[in-house]
């Protein structure tokens, strides 16, 4: 058996981590091959269109593709008249299918953590066309040259999902909306919980300070020079130290300011002969304290059981 921290132990923890991550992400590669085959299964109809499709795939027409769904889309197309595309003179739906042409010959799609990077690769000469067209198009993307390539990328996920619903993937569209929504709402809910939690803690180590505080003026016997309106915030807490403060001022009729301004001064009380408050340890519990307060029948008045 491998020892903890060893090198074969390390090594199979660092399996079993990609292989979690790999079952996580698979989904989303799933998403991504059906975009892929979405957008390769649209073959057009007019001849104008057929032929900007070809000329957007670029190398991939020519027995170059990267995925068989596109090799397939360039199979089908053999038939196009190998027109030159134009841009400028090109009709709105000619334009998108040299789009989606391009997209899939030379586009990517990822999804992590809620956030999409739909980007194409291409020439460094065409990358700024590129990005212009693609504005022109009401998606605006981003460019630039990487490692001798141009890079035009979308990381607005409104211009992403816009590029993609007009080159034709509405199916896809609808199913990666739905799982940015989920990821959203999840997101939310994390962060709710999150909050929730340390606001549950800062309650729970206000109320033992809070209690501490009592239990240490009722010992020294100082607990009844408070006012009359602290000490009944003082009773309250030790009654019920799991209390919020909205709590103790809903059972008290009074306002959350004033029990927390009371609370405050006790604190301030119990430390006028004291640096600090003491740590848990060795302090009154809040039962303790509860039966030391003045009012408060103590264990050893009470009468024979």
């Amino acid at each position: 058996m491998a020892a903890a921290g060893s090198p074969r132990e390390r090594a199979a923890t660092s399996r079993r981590e990609r292989g979690v991550a790999s079952r996580r992400d698979r989904p989303d590669r799933d998403l991504v091959a059906a975009l892929r085959a979405e957008l390769a299964g649209i073959e057009p109809t007019r001849d104008c269109c057929r032929a900007a499709t070809r000329a957007g795939l670029g190398d991939a027409a020519e027995g170059r593709a990267r995925s068989p769904v596109v090799a397939r889309l360039a199979v089908r197309l053999d038939d196009a008249v190998p027109i030159g595309f134009q841009w400028a003179t090109a009709a709105d739906h000619c334009r998108m299918a040299w789009l989606r042409g391009r997209f899939l010959a030379r586009g990517s799609l990822s999804l992590a953590e809620g956030h999409v990077h739909l980007e194409l690769v291409v020439s460094p000469d065409e990358a700024a066309e590129l990005a212009a067209r693609a504005a022109a198009s009401g998606a605006p993307a981003m460019w630039r040259i990487r490692r001798g390539r141009g890079v035009v990328t979308w990381k607005s996920i409104d211009g992403a999902l816009t590029l993609l619903r007009r080159m034709g993937a509405s199916a896809s569209v609808l199913e990666l909306e739905a799982r940015l929504v989920t990821r959203q709402l999840h997101g939310h809910l994390n962060r709710v919980l999150n909050a929730e939690q340390a606001n549950l803690s800062r309650t729970v180590l206000a109320s033992h300070r809070q209690v501490v505080a009592i239990g240490r003026l009722v010992e020294r016997g100082t607990f009844g020079d408070l006012t009359p309106a602290d000490q009944r915030v003082g009773r309250l807490r030790v009654e019920a130290p799991e209390a919020t403060l909205a709590d103790l001022a809903d059972q008290l009729d009074v306002t959350r300011s004033r029990v927390q301004r009371s609370l405050a001064r006790i604190e301030r009380a119990s430390r006028d002969n004291e640096h600090a408050v003491p740590r848990l340890t060795g302090t009154p519990r809040p039962d303790d304290a509860a039966a030391l307060l003045p009012g408060t029948p103590r264990p050893d008045d009470a009468g024979p059981g």
